[in-house]
């Protein structure tokens, strides 16, 4: 018989979802690698991390890191591209509804769409700078045909 649901209240819930959600992100076609090949995580140091980041999002946490600074690092490697954000956020959606529903949950799946968005656009700025040109006004001063 399947679990009752219910909402994020403890530490406990915290810890299932993410080590639910990177039991089938590391299983992905599309990002698994990133984990597995290109970072080689160390999961028994990473997941403490992942609890403490999302416990501080949602519950009571004090997760003092950066971030942003370990994807960067991982841009670097291999360019992380709006597909991976989206099958990312996926994975991370349906795994918090399969296990969860609430509040809390809510707030789980809209914090992760946020995270999705502004690390996807940061990548995207440094992946694809051409894409930023049209936003600056160009100036050639070298080029003064007067």
């Amino acid at each position: 018989m399947a679990m009752e649901k219910h909402d994020i209240k403890t530490r406990e819930d915290i810890e299932l979802m993410v080590r639910s959600f990177y039991d089938k992100a590391t299983r992905d076609d599309l990002i698994g690698y990133i984990f597995n090949d290109v970072m080689k995580v160390d999961w028994p140091k990473h997941l403490p991390v992942m609890y403490d980041f999302w416990d501080s999002l949602l519950l009571e946490g004090t997760y003092k890191g950066n971030a942003m600074q370990p994807h960067f690092a991982i841009n670097k490697l291999v360019p992380l591209e709006t597909p991976m954000f989206q099958r990312w956020l996926q994975i991370f959606e349906a795994t918090v509804n399969e296990l969860f529903i609430g509040e809390t949950a809510d707030l789980a799946i809209t914090r992760a769409r946020s995270i999705s968005e502004i690390m996807n656009f940061k990548m995207n700025i440094i992946n694809h700078p051409e894409q930023q040109k049209g936003n600056i006004p160009l100036v050639n001063p070298g080029n003064q045909n007067g």
